[in-house]
């Protein structure tokens, strides 16, 4: 497909394109964002934009209605929405296409609601401006669409704030909003990038209704192949701001004819393919990174260029991440730098709770934690001695009757090599739980075993690596003294070794020791992870326990963070505590799984039982709610949780 050939693929009929794209161009400075991109697309219909970060999706969507105007950018080409030539409308016609014709729902919707004002007044005020209706009409509206969407006492949840609101009740009063007006086309960026499975499902499954009962086009932006899936009619995949490939979504996930879209279906981890294990002497650390060599099928595999039906063949990582680490058919490679033990330091962060628990739930359904079943971490199968034990951890939040418990009566164990996942929906306690085994955080009850031996405080053996390296990092300093911290809080004050040492952890995380005067801002997402895996390792840890290190990533930069966390544990034979709501990527890092629900552990095991024979029905509801790359399946699980919800 060559640049600036018109996408829409099918014949020309007498009624108009709600969006008509020609040969789109947006630059910003000397960079091509979008460069020559064309596309349609008709009343009713949905179209998914994927691709990686940095790939000018978000871009086009800003386009659509001339976001970009007043910015410095440089848009060319011609864009049409509803009928209005967006680049040659003027700004009272923009305002009026704005909400009115067209809507937009951003990524993060805590930063796209005003704090100060109730959600309720804020869908109101959008109603006024393009309706001209009274103030007690607007409140009206604004408590139909609150209750359309699936918000429950939408009048009393009206006059709430958007923080007493949860992630998936906030992105519900965004789609609201944009509902307030009736719009004709609703664009959606990256919708349900920060939820859970649960609420990811309920998002979409919202979006799908609303297009059935109102015919308003879609225009969905996700890096997620398996949310394009769920929600599309055709894909439009995206590369350095150009068209790779477009057509019926089932053709384009199941049968891709370029090699990037190959690539990109191959970095989406599976949930219902099991992990492959490295064999070798690459195993004999752990083998439980989930990226598999060569010739290995799907499911978290990182990606090859012949890879097809989630079959992968050895290859390059190709993405956003710069300085992403190789795989080739013999393995993984990232960095190629050999590296010695790293050297001790103490772990930083600050406390956060998840949220409450009730009384149900099972402590660990009969399961022995100081069994591992399925294959030990060691290269011949030995079991590796346990590294961490918690034992009843108990920890409360806040005092009288504003007390809750975040994570009631935890019991597990790590050993040595091992990944151990744990999974649940947001609130669940898997945060709480994952910073009190760090000992980021003391718990009311119970206690945590390093070796054995009970230790209180932060334990330089175990380190943290965080969700959101951008918070975790301090912008005012550069990443290089950033890592040196754990170095220096241990007492080494010879700079030279310090940034050597510096230097060798960089290369070992797949970076250049040039890069340790760069600050934060310059790295990509994958990049900024990669910096914080290496101030992990600067403390010479055994245990590393990762919280959601992938969750805002693209799959390509989630498959190499996965490879290069992988190749750490297998030649430091590292213990992983791996804590995420994707259960798909759990699966293809996991030897144990542990589900968690509110604050409990409902069922643990090894990650084959669990995922193939879930034996709690909270198991099997998450399983449910993961998006399926067959768009048949997929709408088959709707129809599913549709009827679960009618019952």
């Amino acid at each position: 497909m060559t640049t600036g050939e018109s996408l829409d693929g099918g014949p020309d009929g007498t009624a108009a394109p709600l969006v008509d794209v020609r040969d789109l161009v947006v630059g910003f400075g000397d960079l091509r964002a979008v460069d020559g991109l064309s596309f349609t697309l008709a009343k009713g219909a949905a179209l998914g934009l994927v691709g990686e970060s940095g790939s000018g999706k978000s871009t086009v969507a800003s386009a659509l209605l001339a976001l970009h105007r007043g910015t410095g950018a440089r848009v060319d080409g011609t864009v049409r929405v509803a009928g209005v030539d967006v680049q040659a409308a003027s700004d009272d016609e923009l305002r009026r296409l704005r909400g009115g014709k067209a809507a937009m729902v951003f990524q993060d919707p805590l930063s796209s609601l005003d704090p100060y004002y109730a959600v309720g007044d804020q869908i109101a005020e959008v109603y006024r401006v393009h309706v001209k209706a009274s103030r007690r009409a607007a409140r009206a509206r604004a408590v139909e669409v609150l209750d359309r969407v699936g918000i429950a006492d939408a009048a009393r949840r009206a006059r709430a704030r958007p923080h007493e609101f949860s992630g998936g009740m906030r992105q519900r009063a965004l789609i609201a909003m944009a509902l307030a007006c009736a719009p004709d086309l609703l664009i959606a960026d990256e919708p349900t990038t920060a939820l859970d499975v649960t609420v990811q499902a309920q998002i979409l499954d919202l979006l799908h209704t609303l297009r059935e009962e109102t015919g308003m086009g879609l225009l969905l932006v996700t890096h997620d192949v398996g949310v394009a899936a769920e929600s599309v009619d055709d894909v439009l995949v995206m590369r350095h701001g150009r068209a790779v490939e477009h057509g019926p979504v089932a053709t384009v996930l199941g049968a891709p004819r370029e090699a990037y879209t190959r690539e990109l279906l191959g970095a989406v981890p599976r949930v219902d393919v099991p992990r492959v294990r490295l064999g070798g002497a690459g195993a004999a650390a752990g083998g439980s990174g989930g990226v598999p060599g060569g010739g290995a099928v799907g499911g978290g595999a990182v990606p090859g260029g012949a890879a097809s039906g989630g079959g992968v063949s050895g290859g390059d990582v190709r993405g956003g991440d710069a300085a992403g680490g190789g795989v080739s058919s013999g393995g993984v490679s990232v960095g190629g730098v050999p590296g010695g033990a790293a050297a001790g330091g103490a772990a930083s962060g600050g406390a956060a709770s998840d949220g409450g628990v009730d009384d149900d739930g099972v402590d660990d359904d009969g399961v022995d934690d100081g069994e591992f079943s399925g294959g030990g971490p060691s290269g011949d199968g030995a079991v590796g001695e346990i590294v961490l034990e918690a034992v009843g951890l108990r920890r409360e939040f806040g005092r009288g009757r504003r007390r809750f418990t975040a994570v009631d009566g935890v019991s597990l164990t790590v050993r040595r090599g091992e990944t151990l996942g744990v999974v649940g929906e947001s609130g669940s306690g898997k945060t709480t739980l994952g910073r009190m085994l760090v000992g980021l955080l003391e718990p009311t009850a119970g206690s945590v075993r390093y070796e054995g031996r009970v230790r209180s405080g932060v334990r330089p053996a175990v380190q943290m690596v965080f969700q959101d390296p951008v918070s975790s990092l301090n912008p005012r300093r550069s990443v290089g003294e950033s890592i040196a911290d754990p170095l220096r809080a241990r007492g080494e004050r010879d700079e030279t070794r310090i940034r050597g040492r510096v230097g060798e952890l960089l290369e070992r995380v797949g970076l250049e020791p040039a890069h340790y005067d760069r600050y934060p801002h310059e790295f990509s997402g994958g990049q900024r992870q990669r910096v914080g895996i290496a101030r992990a390792l600067a403390a010479d840890p055994r245990v590393i326990v990762c919280d959601e290190p992938v969750s805002a990533l693209d799959v390509t930069t989630q498959a190499q963070v996965v490879a290069l966390l992988a190749e750490l544990q297998r030649e430091l034979g590292l213990a992983l505590v791996f804590v995420a709501h994707d259960l798909a990527v759990v699966r293809q890092v996991s030897d144990r799984v542990a589900v968690m629900r509110r604050g409990r552990i409902v069922e643990l095991g090894s990650a084959d039982e669990v995922y193939e024979s879930p034996r709690d029905p909270y198991t099997k509801q998450l399983l449910a709610a993961v998006p399926a790359l067959d768009p048949e399946v997929a709408a088959e699980r709707r129809r599913a949780r549709r009827q679960l919800a009618a019952v």
